[in-house]
């Protein structure tokens, strides 16, 4: 049996894509598990240095309950994160009274380091030289 030429030449052309799918989504895939790593890591840091027990930052919902009470919030915030785009300002907001809790800028530490880089905001916070203060709202 003789195969044309052109089936051939489609077949190497979609193994070849499928396995570059395959190594690219790997790779990021990694990069997600490495930089999910990282937050938890630096968040475990900040919750030990705040008084709050390290090991909550593993647990789902109950990291940002803690993550609000040492930001000195009402644990009730927490409720609001379940409300859309309401979230992302709560989110934010905890952020930059987390930094100010750690005598940090709240824009360049709150915002842009522990909203939009939390894998190296929390890190740098954990393992820096910031002191908690407890927060006067607390």
């Amino acid at each position: 049996m003789l195969y044309h030429p052109l089936w051939i030449a489609n077949f190497f052309q979609a193994a070849d894509g499928d396995v570059m799918g395959g190594i690219f989504g790997g790779i990021g895939g990694l990069l997600g598990l490495i930089i999910g790593v990282l937050a938890i890591i630096g968040m475990w840091k900040v919750f030990t240095k705040a008084g709050k027990p390290g090991w909550a930052a593993i647990i789902p919902f109950y990291n940002f309950y803690t993550l609000i009470k040492v930001a000195g919030r009402p644990g009730w915030w927490l409720i609001l994160l379940f409300v859309p785009f309401l979230n992302i300002v709560i989110l934010i907001l905890v952020n930059m009274d987390v930094a100010r809790a750690f005598g940090k800028g709240a824009f360049l530490w709150g915002f842009v380091m522990l909203t939009l880089l939390p894998f190296l905001g929390y890190i740098l916070l954990g393992f820096g030289d910031a002191r908690y203060q407890k927060p006067a709202m607390a």
